[in-house]
């Protein structure tokens, strides 16, 4: 059976400041199941690309293994991909932006494929504060090969064939904040109203920017015994506020309700806007991050919404003070410095 997208489309439909359709960032048809949280997060990201009017060519979308690393075959498909092996999507990535800083690199995994074989690689990438958006489609199981619980899955929680889990689970969210993440959010695939804007402001914070997307399988674990069902989430889940991007070229005219509001410029002079519910979260603050996400644990309850943010996060380019052109732009009269230049070089280390 062949899967080919309609060619037709409506000739009304709204266009962006690049002339472009949202239907120029979809990609080819979806073989998920039916359901699957995945496809949600797929169209946030082409909602929010489009909405931002990013160029497709601008960006990289790259990914390990896994049902949540299949996706990006299904979103961007006039954008550049690279599909990794196991755990090891943060090391492309690395090389990647090292030789092109000027494309916006998107990474896509799952709780096995970030939290289990390839936690070392994504720990490495936080502590440098690579410049990309990490997006983990989490569903708490490997559901590529049948349903296994993965690292993330909470302890009791148990999935249609499984008993209940005897350990703890890994909360991305709180490790990449002991990594020195300088961009941390949480949100559930069936809350594009939350998920779209925190992809926004991801794409447009400088630094590492991890959106964790608790994304229910809906064939091995999306029933009640699970921690990770639509049911749960949508019961346990407590937002930290409502959140509104908005982007540079629009007039900001957001009118919150009574309450603490707080304004976030971001690095490309665009905004984010948080109503503060959750009066015990300084989003300015790791410490006061990594206790809320606690509490919450100890409640039983989800937080989701934007965790933490550092408004002066400095990037991997920046720390490391690499060439302000890409390095897949310099030539040899660039790359070689001449041997004076040499010579210098090997006199100051006699």
């Amino acid at each position: 059976m062949s899967y080919q997208l309609p060619k037709f489309r409506h000739p009304d439909l709204p266009v962006n400041d690049l002339g472009y359709t949202k239907a120029d960032y979809e990609g080819a048809i979806s073989t998920l199941c039916a359901g699957c949280g995945h496809d949600s997060i797929s169209g946030a990201i082409v909602r929010s690309c489009h909405e931002l009017s990013i160029e497709p060519h601008k960006i990289a979308k790259l990914s390990g293994i896994g049902c949540s690393s299949k996706s990006p075959t299904y979103f961007l498909g006039q954008s550049h991909g690279f599909n990794s092996v196991h755990g090891r999507m943060p090391s492309v990535v690395t090389g990647a932006a090292l030789a092109n800083r000027d494309l916006l690199y998107l990474g896509v995994s799952g709780d096995g494929d970030t939290a289990s074989i390839g936690m070392g690689q994504f720990a490495h990438a936080v502590r440098r504060n690579l410049n990309m958006v990490y997006i983990v489609m989490n569903n708490g199981c490997y559901g590529l090969t049948k349903g296994q619980d993965s690292a993330t899955a909470d302890e009791g929680s148990a999935s249609k064939k499984g008993d209940p889990s005897l350990w703890g689970a890994i909360d991305l969210c709180a490790t990449a904040l002991q990594m020195g993440a300088t961009f941390v959010a949480r949100s559930f695939s069936g809350d594009k109203e939350q998920l779209v804007p925190l992809i926004k402001a991801a794409i447009s914070h400088r630094g590492f920017a991890l959106l964790d997307v608790v994304s229910p399988c809906v064939t091995f674990n999306n029933n009640p015994e699970s921690t990770k069902s639509y049911e749960f989430v949508r019961e346990h889940a407590e937002a930290t506020g409502t959140v509104d991007f908005v982007p540079l070229r629009k007039e900001i005219t957001t009118d919150y309700k009574p309450g603490t509001a707080q304004e976030v410029t971001m690095h490309d002079g665009s905004s984010l806007h948080l109503y503060k519910v959750d009066e015990s979260l300084n989003p300015f603050d790791r410490r006061s991050a990594l206790n809320t996400i606690e509490d919450h644990r100890e409640a039983g309850s989800i937080l989701t919404g934007l965790i933490y943010i550092d408004e002066d996060s400095r990037d991997l380019h920046d720390l490391m003070e690499t060439s302000q052109r890409p390095l897949n732009e310099l030539d040899e009269s660039d790359l070689c410095p001449g041997n004076k230049m040499l010579q210098n070089i090997n006199a100051s280390l006699r």
